[in-house]
């Protein structure tokens, strides 16, 4: 069975940095490891996201800040979380799609950033 699961989340001040890491396993093939972010009272919405062919793709606001990296090949994905916000403050989600179509989602890690 796949499971996904994320470490690295914590309490941090504004300015500082974390990594995220996102492991699965279970799964043959993927197609894009991603990582989601929902803060209070949000929307769920895509940070970044890495493809099987090594493309990655950010949310502008954390362009420059923050930096995904990994081998999909052995299932495991980072976040580099650098020059934090308050409001980036919120629950980061590792989401790993299949080959298929089928999305995996960890249970999240809470990052929490402070003025």
């Amino acid at each position: 069975q796949v499971q996904v699961v994320e470490s690295g989340g914590g309490l941090v001040q504004a300015g500082g940095s974390l990594r995220l890491s996102c492991a699965a396993s279970g799964l043959r093939f993927m197609r894009t490891m991603a990582w989601y972010h929902q803060a209070a009272g949000g929307q769920r919405e895509l940070v970044a996201a890495i493809d099987s062919g090594g493309s990655a793709n950010y949310k502008d606001s954390v362009k420059g800040r923050f930096t995904i990296s990994g081998d999909n090949g052995k299932n495991t994905v980072n976040l580099q979380m650098n020059s934090l916000k308050p409001e980036d403050t919120g629950v980061y989600y590792c989401k790993v799609s299949g080959v298929w179509g089928t999305d995996y989602w960890g249970k999240g890690t809470l990052v929490t950033v402070s003025s």
